[in-house]
């Protein structure tokens, strides 16, 4: 997509007018109907013409309740009525906060989007330019909004390669190749420095697996000399067959997407380094292939981790706390973050919790809780507090080792998932864990198959904006 800020409405171009329901008196200036069948119910199109023969679109954008979810109002009409418009397409902004705008902007760029990357003869499409029509200089908003949907459709695209294509390995790729144009650093640990480094865990998840696995190693730091402000680790299992501890087939190929939470700490670095925030950032993707093979670790097998702790494997299935408990103990020990959060497509149990409108959110820190609480509500990437009761310690405990990664029970699998975590966090005293295995994969408009949302990558991004300003 291509944006443009420009001042006043050419009456002679097609022009995008958003109206919120029961305020359609500015519409006479558009339109030469008087009275429009139409009002202003959230995402409805109307299509007139102006006086001079120009398309208007009416949109309708609801009730002020309706203001959260904007960006799927522009997402959707530009997905819908793109191959109408005459270019450049006017969009009536005036009215719109720069939260409002941001939305806008983003849902926008995400209409971009296609799934169709490995289809052999694809639609060509010339970007669309939209000219952003506001009396203020909002060229700047502008700019940094694409940036944000940018790279949203950009780890939207990894998370919906297959499996063959995006091997840890290539994550790797991607993010030195993400590092190198972002002006951000990226280390790679491969098998014989990960052996070296104690990253056991990570390795026993791997090991049945023909692609090895990798802990990526991202660093923004503006602040030189100064402590890490946040850490960010995600759990990146580029398909997860549940090992010998199999999934039914049924779905089993949306296991691809099981690296959703790293996807996200790859975007937020990315875009981080990309809007030059003021703040110091780490991000640790521990990624493995979880396959099956005469060489997978085992159900009943006791592993070491980063940590030194010992850990039974009760479930082979229940490999991405695994990943994150090295993940999680290797930032803290190395960076020693003053924030950290991981983020994870990790348990079915949050789905059954939350359904696919929330991320479950596990923390003992009660401001970071309510600071980020906010920013989902505010921006739709909504999270909740689930908990983590010291009743659950006992649902971890082994006879032959330190702990175990399976309570074995049907009951409260995202919180002793969560509690597992907290084992390997050196007791850190502002730590998450988000669940986001409801709302990273899911069924979509745009796609007849289940594809990613793109969820996280706003959320981590006003989050960490919030930290630079304090």
């Amino acid at each position: 997509m291509i944006f443009k800020h420009v001042t006043q409405l050419n009456i002679h171009q097609d022009v995008i007018v958003p109206c919120r329901k029961g305020q359609l008196d500015h519409l006479s200036q558009y339109i030469t109907v008087k009275n429009p069948d139409f009002n202003g119910e959230f995402s409805t199109v109307q299509m007139l013409y102006g006086a001079e023969g120009n398309r208007v679109y009416l949109l309708g954008q609801g009730e002020e309740k309706d203001a959260v979810k904007i960006d799927d109002a522009f997402r959707k009409l530009s997905f819908d009525y793109k191959k109408y418009w005459k270019q450049p397409v006017q969009l009536i902004t005036e009215g719109f906060s720069d939260a409002e705008l941001r939305k806008v902007v983003i849902g926008l760029e995400m209409s971009a989007y296609t799934i169709g990357t490995f289809k052999s003869k694809k639609e060509q499409e010339s970007p669309i330019t939209f000219e952003i029509v506001n009396s203020k200089d909002v060229t700047a908003l502008i700019e940094e909004s694409q940036a944000i949907g940018a790279t949203i459709n950009r780890i939207k695209t990894l998370v919906d390669a297959p499996a063959n294509q995006k091997t840890p390995e290539f994550l790797g790729q991607w993010a030195q190749a993400s590092a190198h144009d972002s002006n951000y650093t990226c280390t790679v640990l491969h098998k014989k420095e990960l052996k070296a480094q104690g990253f056991h865990a990570v390795m026993a998840v791997g090991q049945g697996s023909v692609n090895p696995p990798v802990v990526i190693v991202t660093q923004y730091m503006p602040k030189k000399g100064k402590a890490v402000d946040i850490g960010l680790v995600g759990k990146g299992i580029t398909f997860d067959t549940g090992g010998l501890s199999i999934k039914p087939s049924t779905n089993l190929h949306y296991m691809k997407s099981d690296m959703g939470g790293a996807a996200v700490v790859l975007g937020v670095v990315e875009l981080v380094a990309k809007l030059k925030l003021n703040v110091n950032v780490v991000g640790v993707v521990a990624s493995a292939e979880n396959a099956v093979d005469s060489n997978s670790y085992r159900p009943g097998d006791v592993i070491n981790s980063y940590s030194g702790k010992t850990i039974e494997i009760i479930d082979t299935d229940a490999e991405g706390r695994l990943v994150l408990a090295d993940g999680l103990n290797y930032i803290i020990k190395e960076f020693q973050p003053k924030q950290v959060i991981d983020l994870a497509t990790l348990t079915g149990s949050v789905v059954q919790t939350l359904g696919y409108s929330a991320a479950g959110m596990f923390t003992n820190n009660t401001q970071m809780a309510q600071d980020l609480s906010k920013i989902g509500f505010e921006i739709n990437e909504r999270v909740w507090p689930l908990p983590l009761f010291s009743d659950f310690d006992s649902d971890l405990h082994s006879d032959i080792a330190d702990l175990r990664n399976f309570s074995g029970k049907p009951i409260a699998g995202a919180s002793t998932a969560a509690k597992f975590l907290e084992a390997f966090t050196k007791e850190h005293q502002a730590w998450m864990h988000l669940d986001i295995a409801g709302v990273s994969f899911g069924d979509s408009q745009y796609a007849k198959m289940k594809s990613a949302s793109g969820y996280g990558v706003q959320l981590m991004v006003n989050y960490i904006k919030s930290i630079s300003e304090n």
